[in-house]
């Protein structure tokens, strides 16, 4: 494991935790779903209402400063938060089509797509080989696992997962 490596990792973090820790601040204020709240022909929300367009402003703009306070550019937190969107958004609609409800547990589907789609697009950036992304990725779905639990016990999540 590089810093580059751990520098990812935190970035992935951070654009993952910036819409909870958004929602802890705000609540429902600014709250307004991804998918205006539309259904598709199957009677089920495109991503359904937990994903927001608050909490996907606060990846974009959280996760490019901390690439620049770690020496990046900010273009590479910004393409980083947009990988890790993207992933939590393919799982959010995955979930939706199984008729999983909105924040509902759905283990490595919840981890997978957002770490392992800005791992593998950002090896390059960060130097990292498939070995290096697929542990990355194993070590993401821990952290997330654990932290989760963690703030459902201190009342900052609504499920331990």
């Amino acid at each position: 494991m590089n810093v580059e490596f751990l520098q990812l990792l935190l970035l992935i973090i951070i654009a993952n935790g910036a819409p909870i820790l958004i929602h802890v601040l705000l609540q429902d204020v600014f709250s307004m779903p991804v998918d205006f709240a539309k259904k598709l022909p199957d009677d089920e929300p495109i991503f359904g209402a937990s994903k927001t367009w608050r909490g996907i402003l606060a990846a974009l703009l959280a996760t490019p400063v901390a690439a620049w306070l770690l020496g990046y550019p900010a273009e590479t937190g910004l393409l980083v938060a947009v990988f890790v969107v993207l992933g939590d958004l393919g799982s959010s609609f995955i979930k939706r089509r199984l008729r999983l409800a909105p924040s509902s547990q759905a283990i490595l589907l919840d981890q997978i797509p957002e770490s392992l789609l800005p791992a593998f697009l950002m090896r390059h950036v960060f130097h990292l080989d498939i070995a290096s992304v697929m542990l990355l990725v194993l070590i993401f779905i821990i952290i997330e696992l654990v932290l989760s639990n963690i703030l459902f016990r201190w009342g900052l999540r609504k499920q331990p997962y």
